[in-house]
């Protein structure tokens, strides 16, 4: 009998023997692909007539890669054939350059000279080269409790799906939303803690690849604002400057992004954008509340601290400064009283000690000054205790004195010695 693939087809189906005990084992175990695998065959008994090779679940027709005659080594490809399989003489199926699409469930089935068959199975995986995957996100730059994050790996492989934050695996917390494939990632209520650099990678036993990094920045705050003095918290306290000094204070915030700053002194806006505020040659004028509005232009929230400035005790003694300090004949002064009280009733200027024949004026309560029995007619006062004296004469030169007395009673005078240049 001349055995013909058609007549071993249909012998096959009439004398299908139970019990096979053919195994079939891929090699290498785990082939990438493009590999070249050999399916090898063990548990073959018997002098066997021929071969059928089946990439599929059944012994269908559909299913059938090749067919081989062992006595003559003719070979014979069925429907499943992809050009890429030969049968070996031992039985076994080579795939040059196995491809992902030959994954799958394999048949050997056999035939002995008594005409009978025996079937094994096995399963072949061929692992794909990964591709790059890549993260695609709702959103690089939200806000703290309020927006939620989405992060989806992307990659055309079927493979298992790792996360990565900072570098380091991501673990699953409690808040932490993972779809049953792994691909796909969801943080509700995003916390500033996670801002940070993610990555996803996808691998199988061949094969690993991991994404770009996807940079998230998380928006938050202001919180904790408050006033600096020379690196020292100053909020909600009174800080006291000495007469004529200079003061800066420093706003800071836990704040992404820096927030915008507005300072506020006594309720009224100052034109000051910035995180400090100078306050030079401290007077009694800028004695005060002091109030610092950071706002986030991101979170659209808004913190504030305030502080107090006060003049120091020290501050409030009085001195009396020539402006020029050395004035020339023809030219005018001004004795500059720097520290003056602030519960001032009058005052009086003299021109040498402070007895009424050498008064040159003085302030009343009602703000105006009246003339002294010493007053040439250029002498002027001033609300801040400060006398003009205009067109100086060589004879004005000498000592000044002020006189000051408070709401309170409290008196105290204060001299002052005046230096006139002559014209050369």
């Amino acid at each position: 009998m001349v055995l013909t693939r058609c007549s071993w087809l249909l012998l096959s189906a009439a004398f299908l023997s139970a019990g096979a005990e053919i195994t079939i084992t891929p090699e290498p175990a785990q082939p990438a692909e493009g590999d070249n695998v050999t399916l090898a065959v063990q548990g073959l008994s018997g002098e066997l007539l021929a071969y059928n090779w089946y990439a599929g679940p059944t012994l269908s027709l559909s299913y059938l890669v090749a067919s081989y005659i062992v006595s003559t080594g003719d070979e014979t490809p069925g429907p499943a054939h992809t050009g890429r399989e030969a049968v070996r003489p031992d039985g076994g199926l080579d795939i040059q350059g196995a491809l992902p699409g030959h994954s799958g469930t394999y048949l050997l089935q056999t035939l002995n000279r008594q005409f009978q068959t025996e079937v094994g199975y096995g399963r072949l995986q061929v692992y794909e080269i990964l591709a790059q995957p890549v993260v695609m996100t709702n959103g690089t730059a939200l806000v703290e409790r309020r927006d939620t994050l989405r992060l989806t790996c992307s990659s055309p492989s079927p493979a298992e799906v790792r996360w990565f934050f900072n570098g380091d695996t991501l673990p699953i917390a409690v808040r932490l939303g993972l779809s049953p494939d792994g691909r796909v990632l969801t943080r509700h209520g995003i916390r500033r803690e996670e801002a940070g650099a993610y990555q996803c990678e996808v691998w199988n036993p061949v094969s690993v690849s991991r994404s770009e990094p996807i940079n998230l920045t998380v928006y938050f705050g202001p919180e904790r604002v408050a006033i600096l003095q020379d690196s020292t918290t100053r909020t909600g306290c009174t800080i006291k400057v000495d007469f004529n000094t200079s003061l800066t204070l420093w706003c800071v915030s836990r704040s992404c992004p820096e927030p915008e700053y507005m300072w506020v002194f006594n309720g009224r806006a100052l034109k000051n954008g910035q995180d400090h505020l100078n306050i030079s040659s401290m007077t009694a004028a800028q004695e005060g509340t002091y109030t610092c509005i950071a706002k986030n232009p991101k979170t659209l929230l808004s913190g504030s601290a305030s502080v107090v400035i006060k003049l120091s005790a020290a501050a409030v003694a009085m001195t009396i400064v020539p402006m020029p300090t050395r004035p020339m004949e023809g030219q005018d002064v001004t004795l500059t009283v720097q520290g003056y009280p602030k519960d001032l009733l009058v005052y009086a200027w003299y021109r040498g000690p402070a007895s009424e024949p050498n008064r040159l004026l003085s302030q009343l309560p009602s703000g105006n000054w009246i003339a002294g029995p010493a007053h040439t007619g250029r002498e002027v006062g001033f609300a801040n205790c400060s006398l003009l004296v205009q067109k100086l004469n060589l004879t004005d030169a000498g000592r000044y004195t002020l006189k000051t007395v408070t709401l309170q009673g409290k008196t105290e005078t204060l001299e002052v010695e005046l230096q006139v240049a002559p014209l050369e």
